[in-house]
């Protein structure tokens, strides 16, 4: 089935759905009701059920390996086994799901037990994180940092050589809806000679893409920047939760540590590269004066079509808000297309020392600011280091995050001709600290 097929699903909620179309598909790991967590495809309102479909013997060659290796509480296995099973496993499931499949009413008659609606289930972290890795590849987020502590110097003159990335804490990277506590820490208050320990003041979202990794490389041997898409499992939402006063404080000079180690949210469901391959893009090209990537960097195809066309948004809900029945605020849209580097050359660059990277690795991408206030991917870009606070619906003001608030990142591939997908919600609720 290729992209510009506009067939229909039989399930009726999958027709129209934002974004999980019969053209999306997109793994995660769930609980159906009074059932142990199991790999499942999204799919509409539902989520169809891939032990279940093992069990029924829906599957054959490669995509039965590929549903079976996803069977688990954990989707490694599945990431390990690289694209084709992963392909295979996709074609199949859009047959059987398709208007026109001929297992249509075979299917139906499965009724909950192969499609139990997402509300009633439990979803959860799709992978087990082994390592977790953030970049700094949105070059309007770190132009725009920079010159918060830098006016007259923002970039510094390594960034536009190498991707910046700093190693990040897998053990609390926490699936969406899990409510993150507001973190305690080390901060030196404006004018203070010394530190002082308590609560962070200056809470923050980045708005970011999730890189799922998949089939990894030998230790000592680097992935060539050619290849570097084979390692690509799929794709995810990211918020990499930051305290932006303890940061200040302690990242001399080895960079972050407690400010943004306390979590990390992804978005549950898993979009695969197949499902996004209408929407890649040349990758946007690098301004006059800028060098040109090392050769370990550049690859013409790469740089063909290795950036991806994504809107991005940040939504805000606080306490208040709740209560008067607001809805949630849009803060930011955003676009992937101002990542300075590609996917491609952060796989190279992270391997190329000879780093062993492995299935269920996780990247960031950093924070996708675009070039205007409207697109800013962290408070502390959109009120300029908190000092024009913004005002929500509620007649309320925020420089940075209340106990309360509800951060929530969406996202969605659109182009003319084609069905659009998303990623689901990658949503997280400020608890008050210990």
């Amino acid at each position: 089935m290729t992209h510009t097929d506009l067939r229909r699903s039989w399930i009726s909620s999958a027709n129209g759905h934002p974004d999980f179309p019969l053209q999306n598909l997109p793994f995660g790991v769930f609980s159906p009701p009074d059932g142990t967590p199991r790999g499942g495809v999204a799919i509409g309102e539902h989520i169809f059920d891939l032990k279940v479909a093992c069990d029924a013997g829906l599957f054959v060659g490669a995509a039965a390996d590929a549903a079976l290796a996803a069977c688990t509480s954990q989707l490694n296995e599945l990431f390990a086994l690289g694209a084709g099973p992963r392909r295979a496993l996709r074609e199949q499931l859009q047959a059987l799901l398709a208007e026109d499949s001929p297992a249509r009413e075979r299917l139906q008659a499965m009724g909950q037990a192969l499609l139990p609606t997402m509300s009633s289930c439990v979803l959860h972290l799709p992978a087990r994180v082994g390592d977790y890795t953030d970049f700094y590849v949105g070059i309007h987020h770190a132009c725009n940092v920079g010159r918060l502590f830098r006016p007259d110097n923002p970039l510094l003159p390594n960034y536009k050589h190498v991707p910046i990335g700093y190693h990040g804490r897998a053990s609390t990277v926490v699936v969406s809806g899990t409510p993150v506590r507001r973190p305690c820490g080390q901060t030196l208050p404006p004018g203070a000679e010394a530190p002082q320990f308590g609560p962070s003041r200056r809470l923050d979202y980045e708005l970011e893409l999730g890189i799922w990794i998949g089939p990894g490389n030998p230790l000592g041997e680097p992935i060539p920047i050619a290849e570097a898409e084979r390692h690509v499992a799929g794709y995810c939402l990211l918020n990499d939760w930051s305290a932006r006063d303890i940061q200040a404080w302690e990242y001399q000079p080895l960079g972050p540590f407690l400010a943004k180690n306390f979590a990390t949210s992804v978005s549950p469901w898993v979009v695969t590269a197949e499902a996004l391959e209408p929407f890649r893009s040349p990758q946007p090209p690098r301004p006059a004066g800028d060098p040109q990537p090392l050769p370990y960097l550049l690859d013409p195809a790469d740089q063909a079509r290795g950036a991806l066309d994504i809107q991005l948004e940040v939504l805000l809900q606080s306490a208040a808000m709740r209560e008067q029945g607001l809805a949630p605020v849009r803060l930011t849209l955003s676009n992937s297309l101002y990542m300075y580097w590609t996917v491609a050359q952060l796989v190279a660059h992270h391997s190329v020392g000879g780093c062993r990277l492995q299935p269920g690795d996780l990247f960031g991408t950093g924070t996708l600011s675009g070039p205007e206030p409207d697109s800013f991917g962290s408070l502390l870009e959109t009120t300029f280091g908190g000092r024009q606070p913004i005002d929500l619906p509620s007649g309320e003001q925020r420089s940075f995050l209340e106990d309360g608030d509800e951060v929530i990142l969406r996202a969605r591939c659109q182009r003319e001709g084609y069905p659009s997908i998303g990623f689901g919600e990658c949503r997280g609720l400020i608890l008050p600290a210990r």
